[in-house]
């Protein structure tokens, strides 16, 4: 069922009404310094709306994961200066969040201005989606919106409590975005229709591995992942991560999913991660028992690029390989260019967040696809088929 949107609402729904705005500024901070701002200008254009629509926007998130209450390293502070030199509209910044004087300074904002809540993990009910908490949070506005899609698979006071108490509670642009590319993905996909998954563990991707089997025209897998696979065909892993019981799964997998499912020709090993510079390329049964599998190699790299280029739809989750040492991300690169180049081609390009869209925008190469998730764990949880908290609970559109 789709959801309502802020592009549903008439002017008068939001012109001087508080909007109560969900974003996920979850970002990395060095200090005072954001060092990236992926995430608050992917929420701009939500805002923007708002405020051309002359709404009172008050901003709720939360940022990392504080123990036992406020932490001033965990303050929102710094993400509200940096979104106030993003933005087009004044920015204000409260510590505090669910208080009376919080309720009040939502109050007394002028229309088309912007106020940032300190961190909702500063809040003890708010990951145990309290009631009482929820109840507080809709005081702060008269309409909910849900603009974070990163968050949207946590049932949180912020992102599922609220919205049942406030309404109407629609969407935000970004997270109608996340749900229109993702939906039709899986849903209405051009074909052929590929996926590429990677990551160290096959037992994180099962589930997502399960769902997109029967939608998908070739399933590509990079990453450790693949060396469980390679166990269960009988072959040689030497220090490779491999999970011992999840074994038994992978070969059944292989023997259900036929031709579909792809495992990497090759592979680039070392003895370690810290002897990324020994690296070298060996054919897949020629794994060496001191050596680990630490990215796809150089022929398989060439076939999944041309699996990509082949495709009319890309799916891509998960790392080939340690991307964050070279030489050990010149299977990722290559995934990320071949989707670049496809994009430019006409192919539906979709980076679901997470590491995948942290190699994508460390090549450059955010800009040349056609959408990076803004949320890795919430793509993941789509991807698998399973209802997001946060956006369940969002008013349908009739």
């Amino acid at each position: 069922m789709a959801k309502l949107t802020i592009a549903d609402l008439a002017p008068a729904q939001l012109r001087g009404r508080r909007a109560l705005v969900r974003v996920d500024f979850n970002v990395p901070l060095d200090g005072a310094r954001v060092t990236d701002d992926t995430r608050i200008t992917a929420a701009l254009p939500t805002l923007d709306r708002l405020v051309r629509g002359g709404a009172r926007v008050v901003l709720l998130s939360h940022l990392g994961r504080p123990k036992g209450g406020p932490d001033p390293a965990y303050s929102l502070a710094p993400v509200a200066a940096r979104l106030e030199e993003l933005a087009s509209f004044p920015v204000g910044f409260l510590g505090e969040t669910d208080t009376d004087a919080a309720v009040a300074a939502t109050t007394a904002l002028a229309p088309g201005s912007v106020l940032l809540l300190e961190n909702t993990r500063f809040l003890p009910g708010e990951e145990k989606n309290d009631a009482a908490l929820s109840q507080r949070l809709a005081r702060l506005g008269d309409l909910y919106v849900d603009d974070a899609f990163g968050s949207a698979h946590r049932a949180h006071a912020s992102t599922e409590g609220v919205a049942r108490v406030l309404k109407p509670a629609v969407a935000g642009l970004l997270m109608q975005k996340e749900l229109d590319y993702l939906g039709d993905a899986l849903d209405r996909p051009k074909r052929p229709f590929v996926a590429i998954l990677g990551g160290s563990k096959i037992s994180g991707k099962i589930d997502v591995i399960e769902a997109l089997l029967p939608k998908v025209d070739a399933l590509l897998v990079g990453g450790a992942m693949a060396c469980t696979f390679y166990r269960a065909m009988g072959l040689e892993t030497g220090k490779s991560l491999v999970e011992p019981d999840r074994v038994e799964m992978a070969a059944a997998l292989i023997e259900r999913a036929g031709t579909v499912l792809i495992l990497p020709h090759d592979a680039t090993v070392a003895p370690s991660i810290d002897e990324a510079a020994r690296a070298h390329a060996v054919h897949k049964d020629g794994i060496p028992a001191g050596e680990a599998m630490l990215d796809i190699g150089p022929r398989t790299a060439e076939s999944y690029a041309r699996a990509i280029a082949s495709a009319r739809t890309v799916i891509w989750n998960g790392p080939m390989g340690v991307f964050e040492k070279p030489p050990l991300d010149a299977g990722t690169i290559a995934v990320a260019r071949a989707m670049a180049a496809a994009t430019k081609k006409g192919t539906i390009t979709i980076v679901g967040g997470g590491d995948s869209a942290a190699a994508v925008a460390q090549a450059g190469l955010e800009a040349d696809m056609s959408h990076v998730s803004t949320g890795g764990g919430a793509s993941l949880e789509f991807l698998e088929g399973k209802a997001l908290p946060g956006v369940a609970i969002l008013d349908d559109r009739a």
